[in-house]
C-alpha cells in the first residue's frame, strides 16, 4: 500500500503553502503547525514531511523549534528539508527530532558534501531531493533550473547508495491538477528498488489511487487537505486504522 506523507511547510513558524515555490503566493493555513501534525496523527497517518521555507530562502535551518515541538508531542516519523547546507544544520535537525533529512540543492552544488552525508549518516536518514521543471533538476528554491536530467541525476546518487528520493514536479506544485504520473512511472521503471516519493499536484484521493496503481511507494500532499479537496477521514483506508 502506498505510504501517505502529509506536508507542513513553514514560514515564520506557521503552516503555509506556496504555489510553484513562489513566496508571493504564500497562504497561511494554521498558526500552530503542531495542531496540524496532531490532526494528521489522529487519523492514523504516521509520516510527516516538514519543509523550512525560511531556511530554504536563507540557506540554513531556521524553524527547528517548530520541528522540535512536533517531534516531542507526536509519534510521527518526520523528514525535514529546506536550507540544509552545512553539517551543523543536519545535527540541529536530527537533535530536534527529524528521523530523516532531504537534500536537493546541495546534492547538485556540493556533491562531495552530500556524498559524505550519505556515508556518515546512512541511506536511511538521507533522502535525495530531485525536483524538476520540464524534467530538468531545479535548485535554490526552484529559482534555478539546471541542465541535469532527472534520470541521470538520480543514477549518480543511486550508485552512491541512495535508496529514497522525493521528486516534485514544480509545474504541478500547489496547482491541484493531478500528479505527474508518467514522471514517477519512469523513475520506478528505471530504478525498481528505489523508494520513490511523488510530490506535487495531488488534488484528490483518486490521484493517490492512480499513484498506488502505478506502484509508486509514497506520496506527499498538502494543499489538497488544507483546501478541503481531501478529507482526512477519506485517508483512513490507507492506514492501519482501517478495519475491513
Amino acid at each position: 500500500m502506498i505510504e501517505l506523507i502529509p506536508a507542513i511547510d513553514l514560514i515564520d513558524g506557521k503552516c503555509v503553502r506556496l504555489t510553484q515555490g513562489d513566496y508571493s503566493t504564500k497562504k497561511v493555513y494554521n498558526e500552530d503547525p503542531l495542531e496540524v501534525a496532531k490532526m494528521f496523527e489522529d487519523y492514523g497517518l504516521r509520516r510527516l514531511h516538514v519543509v523550512d521555507l525560511d531556511g530554504a530562502r536563507k540557506g540554513c535551518i531556521v524553524n527547528y523549534r517548530v520541528l522540535e515541538r512536533i517531534a516531542a508531542h507526536t509519534s510521527l516519523v518526520i523528514d525535514f528539508g529546506g536550507g540544509l547546507k552545512h553539517e551543523n544544520d543536519l545535527v540541529i535537525a536530527f537533535e530536534s527530532g527529524a528521523q530523516m533529512v532531504t537534500g536537493g540543492s546541495i546534492a547538485v552544488k556540493d556533491p562531495e558534501t552530500f556524498t559524505l552525508w550519505i556515508n556518515k549518516y546512512g541511506n536511511q536518514k538521507i533522502i535525495l531531493g530531485a525536483d524538476v521543471r520540464n524534467n530538468k533538476i531545479a535548485v535554490s528554491g526552484w529559482k534555478e533550473t539546471t541542465e541535469k536530467d532527472i534520470v541521470s541525476f538520480i543514477q549518480e546518487y543511486y550508485d552512491k547508495g541512495i535508496t529514497k528520493v522525493i521528486s516534485t514536479d514544480i509545474g504541478r506544485d500547489g496547482m491541484l491538477e493531478g500528479p505527474a504520473i508518467d514522471l514517477y512511472k519512469t523513475i520506478k521503471e528505471t530504478f525498481p528498488y528505489l523508494y520513490a516519493i511523488a510530490s506535487g499536484g495531488v488534488s484528490s484521493v483518486a490521484d493517490i489511487e492512480k499513484l498506488e496503481e502505478a506502484r509508486i511507494p509514497g506520496v506527499i500532499f498538502g494543499k489538497a487537505i488544507y483546501e478541503g479537496r481531501i478529507q482526512l477521514k477519506e485517508l483512513i483506508r490507507f492506514t492501519d486504522k482501517y478495519d475491513d
